[in-house]
């Protein structure tokens, strides 16, 4: 018997460790929130399903900045819009908020193990080597590539009106936007032409078309179940699932991330090449090999790393740009004054420059367009592409908050502990309309609130990189393409609008904004279609 006292102590501590973790274990019981559906799903379908960003408002209204959600099996979440928990959150403590290890591997079959997949150290070398490439002189730099891909698109659209008959053609312009975007990365990030709009050399366009909405719009109760409950499944059975499993949405991501990583290693073995010459050119990939071979050994890029960067460029610089000038036009179709406004201030610049003996905008003067610039930061605000980041703390911790909540006891708090581990779900879309830092006409598409203070940076904590925006994320995880995507839209919507009048057809009548890790558009009844949004085009008439 005496032999067992040993276990039995050990089984005894084990047992006063589960009991202390029970009751001293913060708990967020008293946050308040929707009431969950049932113990299996939670409140997850009524996040995921229906017109994306609704429930992130009309829960964030009822309840405030904190929202207490749950999961499969009455797992504990917060939704989180409150300025001073995300600043928190994003930058003064980021290194302690991390991506679930299950959201990870949704990651890396994507995208590899590039920058958005790494943690903590790994995340500081990987931003440590790309960051020269991505500063504000080589941003702008890549002006002149810019253009050219937008008038070779306008050249593709105006022979379109013109097979018409002269008047105005229907474009999907997801589809077109999409492929020049690709191309435009092509070109500027590696000196590669894609020939995506032509459709002359890429596989990758069709490859990319609809890979979001394909892969995750309109996503069953079933499969949200089995998303949401990815953090009781061991890693490498998800690894495993997801390289494996014979499901169209995952064989259709496994095709795509194939394809990306032979081009990518194609033209990492290219880049290197030319180095070896000195055929160096300035394109954002030769700057990234160049900073990875001046570092130290510790400090450099793996091969498979420096495939991944590559593999994020391709997809997330043209998809987001491209799907923010989607939702731009559309806005702009759905109000004609400020489309004309807009393209009265482009022409008008336009006459400027012919007066001082140039022939054509320098980025300078798509700069200083204090209209467009409002109506691009609008439709960032009003339309984020990026509805959600997902975040955990490593350690309990507390969140401050800019606004307090009140919570089921009838307390109001300033701020909220939260234990170790809690999914939390950043809602981008709840914070860029929240009615304390844009105005009371925050669900309102205004541009002018850029130009009258409503939509500055004084409003609140200082948030994001662009205009308080979370749409390019924010603190040491910020979108490090922001100048490059910021050059890159102005420049397309400059060159669009002042060429072309967008309207609105029946069906763009009918978009709905549907949830897809990204916002896509999709035409009501006609779901199963996919991402579109057809607009009316015809050329813009002079005087």
């Amino acid at each position: 018997m005496d032999n067992f006292q040993p276990l039995y102590a050990l089984v005894g501590v084990a047992v006063l460790y589960v009991v202390y973790r029970r009751f001293t274990r913060i708990s967020l019981a008293d946050i308040r929130g929707p009431e969950p559906e049932n113990y299996l799903i939670g409140n997850m379908r009524q996040l995921q399903q229906g017109i994306a960003g609704v429930p992130d408002f009309e829960w964030t209204n009822a309840y405030g900045g904190i929202v207490h959600l749950k999961a499969p099996f009455g797992e504990d979440k917060l939704l989180v819009s409150d300025p001073k928990a995300l600043q928190y959150i994003l930058s003064t403590s980021g290194y302690n908020f991390t991506k679930s290890p299950d959201r990870r591997e949704l990651t890396r079959i994507l995208i590899g193990e590039g920058l958005i997949f790494v943690e903590g150290d790994d995340h500081k070398r990987h931003r440590k080597v790309m960051l020269p490439a991505f500063g504000g002189p080589e941003s702008k730099a890549l002006f002149p590539i810019f253009r050219s891909t937008v008038q070779q698109l306008m050249e593709l659209w105006k022979d379109s009106i013109s097979n018409d008959g002269g008047q105005s053609s229907v474009l999907n312009v997801p589809f077109w936007l999409g492929r020049a975007t690709l191309d435009a990365i092509g070109e500027a990030a590696f000196d590669y032409k894609f020939g995506a709009l032509d459709g002359s050399d890429s596989e990758l366009g069709p490859a990319y078309n609809n890979l979001f909405s394909d892969a995750f719009a309109l996503p069953s109760t079933l499969k949200i179940f089995i998303q949401s409950a990815t953090k009781y499944i061991p890693i490498p059975v998800i690894r495993a699932a997801y390289n494996k499993l014979p499901v169209e949405s995952l064989k259709r991501i496994r095709g795509t991330s194939d394809l990306a990583n032979k081009v990518a290693k194609d033209l990492v073995e290219t880049k290197g090449e030319a180095l070896l010459h000195g055929k160096a050119s300035r394109d954002v990939m030769t700057l990234l090999v160049k900073a990875n071979a001046s570092t130290n050994a510790k400090a450099q890029l793996s091969e498979i790393e420096m495939l991944s960067q590559m593999r994020t460029l391709m997809l997330a610089g043209h998809e987001t740009s491209g799907n923010s000038l989607t939702w731009t036009l559309w806005e702009l179709a759905k109000n004609p004054q400020m489309q004309s406004r807009l393209r009265d201030e482009i022409r008008s610049v336009e006459r400027n420059v012919r007066q001082r003996g140039d022939t054509d905008f320098t980025l300078a003067d798509i700069e200083g367009m204090s209209y467009l610039q409002a109506v691009l930061k609008e439709s960032l605000r009003f339309n984020p592409v990026v509805l959600h980041m997902f975040r955990e703390p490593l350690k309990d911790d507390v969140l401050p908050l800019f606004k307090p909540i009140m919570t089921y006891s009838g307390k109001l708090v300033h701020e909220v502990p939260i234990p170790a581990g809690t999914r939390l779900i950043l809602s981008i879309s709840a914070y860029n309309r929240d009615p304390d830092i844009w105005g009371p006409d925050s669900h309102t598409f205004n541009p002018d609130r850029w130009l009258t203070g409503h939509g500055k940076e004084n409003n609140g904590p200082s948030i994001g990189v662009v205009g308080n925006l979370l749409t390019f994320s924010s603190g040491i995880r910020s979108c490090i393409g922001w100048r490059f995507a910021m050059v890159e839209m102005q420049t397309f919507l400059a060159d669009l609008v002042n060429n072309f009048e967008f309207a609105l057809t029946e069906e763009s009548k009918k978009i709905t904004r549907q949830a897809a890790l990204v916002m896509v558009p999709m035409v009501g009844g006609k779901l199963d279609e996919g991402a579109q949004l057809p607009l009316a085009v015809s050329i813009a008439p002079r005087d």
